[in-house]
């Protein structure tokens, strides 16, 4: 039993040896591989990001007043056009349904205006014999009035409706359709043929043609609701395109939406930034771009990189482990922090330039 009880102890005795020639060499090898950082100046620039891309600043949709089919289409897409430049034709393509309706409408309203012309003569002429009271002609004069209104809108209908174009107390309604404004034609959704169905109060009408302006071109885009409370108009603003990843244009935060919206269940929103420098590049509507909004900027400051920064106490108090030497156990040290762009940090007390932070090989997941 006593010789049971040596062997026992030997054996723990052993074990105890080994594992601390184990953890002797396990701290030196540690030590060895450490890799220290120097604490150098430099600048540190906190950044939003917008994501988003390059859109005229006005765009128009080009609609018709008309219903029919598209007679000629006098543009196609990249065209520069003026303002009152020809861009479709639209032919009348009533239903037979409609030709009757309109015809029963206008010989209906012939027949009252003839009835109404004849009643209100009859009554002037009365009115002079004192047959009937000055009141009484003045009803025939109103109802005569109103159907010579009707009789107008009747034919001005037919017309539109056979010819496609009018004259009308309001102005000149045509089967041509015009640019509202000089531009680039952006697209055109139409071609020869194609029925269109016209822009009413009710109803939005078939698209023919986008037009903008591509000398007056702005980036818009979204930020996250976590960056927009820091953001401010007038802010510069670095935006780079993805066909053209080696340049950026600069331009100037112009606005900010009051109200946010929701996207893959991300609250962002929308921010205009005006572009003020083009340099050479040709810019297409539609080019997908970033922009790095500047919040804040600190130059020849300490900085490290941040990911040597251990925040303890809940995120209170920031800590370092600093070189005190070769071979020596490194010296953990509170230091404050400032400026954060997210892979450096700012340092603003508690080391100096030239210091090593001591920067420790990744643990192994076994």
């Amino acid at each position: 039993m006593k010789r049971l009880l040596k062997i026992v102890l030997w054996i723990g005795v052993f074990s105890v040896i080994l594992l601390l020639i184990y953890t002797f060499f396990l701290k030196k090898n540690n030590k060895e591989n450490l890799t220290l950082v120097e604490v150098k100046k430099g600048t540190i620039v906190k950044k939003a990001l917008a994501v988003g891309q390059i859109e005229p600043r006005f765009k128009f949709q080009v609609k018709s007043k008309i219903s029919g089919i598209v007679k000629k289409c006098a543009i196609e897409i990249g065209d520069n056009v003026k303002a009152g430049d020809l861009l479709f034709e639209i032919a009348p393509d009533p239903t037979p349904q409609e030709l009757i309706e309109v015809d029963k409408n206008y010989e209906s309203a012939v027949a009252s205006y003839q009835k109404a012309k004849s009643d209100y003569e009859r009554a002037i002429s009365l009115s002079k014999e004192g047959v009937v009271s000055e009141s009484e002609k003045d009803a025939a004069k109103e109802a005569f009035e109103v159907a010579q209104s009707n009789l107008s809108r009747a034919r001005e209908t037919k017309e539109l409706t056979l010819k496609g174009r009018v004259a009308s107390s309001n102005g000149k309604i045509e089967n041509t359709i015009k640019a509202p404004a000089p531009g680039c034609i952006l697209t055109r959704s139409v071609n020869p043929g194609d029925p269109v169905v016209p822009l009413t109060s009710y109803q939005a009408g078939t698209e023919l043609a986008t037009l903008a302006d591509m000398s007056d071109l702005i980036f818009k885009g979204t930020v996250d609701e976590i960056d927009v409370g820091k953001l401010k108009e007038g802010m510069k603003a670095r935006i780079i395109v993805g066909a053209m990843p080696d340049d950026f244009l600069e331009g100037t935060l112009t606005k900010i939406s009051p109200q946010a919206k929701q996207k893959e269940g991300s609250t962002l929103f929308d921010v205009e930034i005006e572009i003020k420098q083009k340099n050479n590049f040709v810019l297409r509507a539609g080019y997908s771009s970033n922009a790095e909004l500047i919040i804040e900027q600190k130059e020849n400051i300490l900085v490290v990189p941040e990911r040597l920064v251990s925040f303890e106490y809940g995120g209170k108090k920031a800590f370092v482990e600093v070189s005190t030497g070769q071979g020596k156990e490194p010296k953990k040290t509170e230091i404050k922090t400032g400026l954060s762009d997210g892979l450096n940090i700012e340092v603003v007390s508690g080391l100096k330039e030239g210091d090593k932070v001591v920067e420790r090989p990744p643990k192994e997941i076994k």
